[in-house]
C-alpha cells in the first residue's frame, strides 16, 4: 500500500482500527532532511511485498495538531501506533535499509536479507551528551538494525534496571537477544548480531 497523506489527528485515529501497526511520518516540506526521510521511507515502503502495516504522512507545516499530542518537538519524526496506542518513534532521516527492517520485522513472513535472517531485539541505553552512545546508535543504523532508545538519564527506573543487570554505570550499554554489551564492543555486537566482521 502507497503511503497516505492526512490532514488531522482526527484521521490519524480513524486508522487505528484498520490496521494493528501504524507508521506516521511527520515531515516538514522543503527540509531536506524531511526529503531524505521521506524518499527513504518511500523506497522500503515499496520493496516490502507483505504489508501488515499502514504508512501515514502528514506535513506539520499544515497539520498542526498531531505533534504536540505526541511531543514531538522536532520532524522528521516517524511514529509508531500499536493497536492504535503510541509505541515509539525513530527520529531523523535513516538509510533505506534500516526502514526496511523496521518495518520488515513486524511483517510475518518478511525475509530480512533474503536469507531468513532472525529479526534482532535490541535495546540501547545511552545518554544524550555520550559520545559513544552515537557511535553505537549510527553503528546500527548503518546495518539496518532497528533498536529501542532509552535515555537513562531522564528513565531512571530503565537505569536502575540496567545497573542491576549488569553492575555498570557507564553508557552506552545495549542488551541484544538477552545479552547485554557494555560499551561500544564491536566484536561482541557483531557476533551477537550476526553481522559479518569486517
Amino acid at each position: 500500500m502507497a503511503m497516505v497523506e492526512i490532514k488531522s489527528h482526527e484521521e490519524l485515529t480513524s486508522y487505528f482500527n484498520k490496521a494493528e501497526n501504524i507508521y506516521l511520518l511527520l515531515y516538514k516540506s522543503g527540509s531536506d532532511l524531511s526529503k531524505c526521510a521521506y524518499e527513504n521511507i518511500e523506497k522500503a515502503n515499496k520493496k516490502i511485498e507483505k504489508k501488515d502495516y499502514m504508512l501515514l504522512t502528514a506535513d506539520v507545516k499544515e497539520v498542526r495538531d498531531i505533534h504536540p499530542n505526541y511531543d514531538i518537538k522536532t520532524v522528521p519524526t516517524l511514529l509508531h501506533f500499536k493497536n492504535g496506542k503510541f509505541s515509539k518513534t525513530v527520529m531523523g532521516c535513516n538509510p533505506e535499509n534500516y526502514y526496511m527492517n523496521l518495518f520488515g520485522n513486524i511483517s510475518v513472513g518478511i525475509k530480512q536479507d533474503g536469507n531468513g535472517k532472525k529479526v534482532n531485539r535490541v535495546t540501547v541505553y545511552s545518554t544524550p551528551s555520550c559520545p559513544w552512545c552515537n557511535k553505537l546508535k549510527q553503528y546500527l543504523k548503518e546495518n539496518g538494525i532497528p533498536f529501542r532508545d532509552i535515555d537513562v538519564s531522564k528513565n531512571t527506573s530503565a537505569a536502575q534496571e540496567m545497573v542491576k543487570k549488569t553492575g555498570q554505570q557507564g553508557v552506552p550499554q545495549a542488551e541484544i537477544n538477552g545479552h547485554w554489551v557494555v560499551g561500544f564492543d564491536k566484536p561482541k555486537i557483531d557476533k551477537l548480531l550476526g553481522l559479518t566482521v569486517k
